[in-house]
């Protein structure tokens, strides 16, 4: 083991107990930025190969989650706006990389994620949308506890739009008029049309390169989440940067809007 490697180990195991004491977030939503850039700086042929990497690393951080008994975890795979607005050859090749990934390590039956999707799969290619669907279906009687949502073709605002109008359909079928709607209309009336109906709300979120935006992710869900920003593009997120996140989590007193 190389000097940094050991040092890294210890210091890991030192952030570890640290948190032995202190809350720890039952939900962690990640925003895994970088992987175009950390290509670059690493100075491979393609920067969309960045992506590969990238979703290579999903597997790691899963596994530290593991360990701490964190057991839902959301990442932010590609957003409405990734599929609209960059280029058609590497929308493609992240597209596959996304469903050769989800294909590899939780489209079989001894997954330990149960997966979720939220999003929007009508706007995905038809083998993009039969990889997360089959993963979906193979992950269903999952036993572990742990959860994965996995946010593709999501966008935090039609997300909410796409659940007013559910609700709107749902009560104008059960004959309630909209203006009865409208004087009862409560937070509760809208959660449980979301995409992530179901899953508890992000304690934490951590968003990775520096960047400090939500870029539309999880907008109604993490109204009273903690956030955390970390330097370190995604690929080179390390155990240590997330047991930091943890640690800096543990330390907030939540108000919870207050």
């Amino acid at each position: 083991m190389q000097t940094s490697d050991l040092l890294h180990a210890l210091y890991a195991r030192r952030l570890r107990r640290q948190l032995a004491t202190g809350p720890l977030p039952g939900h962690v939503g990640l925003i895994m930025d970088g992987n175009r850039r950390w290509a670059k700086q690493k100075g491979l042929p393609n920067p969309s190969i960045g992506h590969k990497y990238g979703a290579e690393h999903i597997e790691h951080v899963l596994s530290w989650c593991e360990g701490l008994g964190i057991k839902h975890v959301s990442v932010y795979l590609c957003s409405t706006e990734n599929l609209q607005r960059r280029g058609d050859e590497e929308v493609a090749y992240l597209l596959r990389v996304i469903e050769n990934m989800v294909a590899e390590h939780f489209d079989r039956p001894d997954a330990r994620w149960q997966v979720h999707v939220a999003g929007l799969l009508d706007m995905l290619p038809d083998t993009t949308a039969r990889a997360l669907k089959s993963a979906v279906e193979a992950t269903r009687t999952c036993a572990t506890g742990f959860h994965l949502t996995l946010a593709i073709g999501y966008g935090g605002r039609q997300e909410v739009i796409d659940a007013l109008r559910e609700l709107l359909y749902e009560r104008a079928e059960s004959g309630q008029s909209m203006l009865d709607l409208a004087s009862t209309l409560t937070v509760d009336d809208i959660t449980p049309h979301l995409y992530t109906a179901g899953q508890p709300d992000p304690d934490l979120v951590i968003r990775t390169s520096g960047e400090q935006r939500m870029s539309n992710f999880l907008l109604w869900q993490s109204a009273y989440s903690e956030l955390y920003f970390c330097e370190a593009y995604w690929p080179a997120f390390r155990e240590i940067d997330f047991l930091r996140a943890l640690r800096s989590f543990a330390a907030r007193q939540r108000r919870y809007g207050s």
